[in-house]
C-alpha cells in the first residue's frame, strides 16, 4: 500500500494531500530510509514521522484499503514518541 494512502486510512495524518506534502519534505522514514509518498509499505515495517518538534515511531501491523474510525488504531502500534526541544 502507498505511504500517503496508509497515513490517511490509519488516520495518522487526516488528509492524503497533507500526507504527500509531509513525505515530500523528507519528514517520514520507513525502516530508516527517507520515504516518498509513493513508497510501498508492508506489514512489519517501522515508520517514523516528524511533526514539528515531535517524532512518532510506529510499526505497521495491518494494511487495509479502508477502515472505520474505531479500527484505524489497530493498523499500527506506537513504539516511541519523542518531544524535541
Amino acid at each position: 500500500m502507498r505511504l500517503d494512502k496508509f497515513l490517511k486510512v490509519s488516520r495518522l495524518i487526516k488528509r492524503r494531500t497533507l500526507a504527500k506534502e509531509v513525505a515530500d519534505q523528507g519528514r517520514i522514514a520507513i525502516n530508516g530510509q527517507t520515504a516518498k509518498a509513493s513508497s510501498t509499505l508492508k506489514e512489519g515495517d517501522t515508520m517514523s514521522i516528524r511533526y514539528g518538534n515531535r517524532t512518532v515511531v510506529a510499526r505497521i501491523d495491518k494494511l487495509t484499503e479502508t477502515s472505520r474510525k474505531e479500527e484505524a488504531g489497530q493498523m499500527y502500534t506506537i513504539l516511541e514518541e519523542k518531544q524535541e526541544e
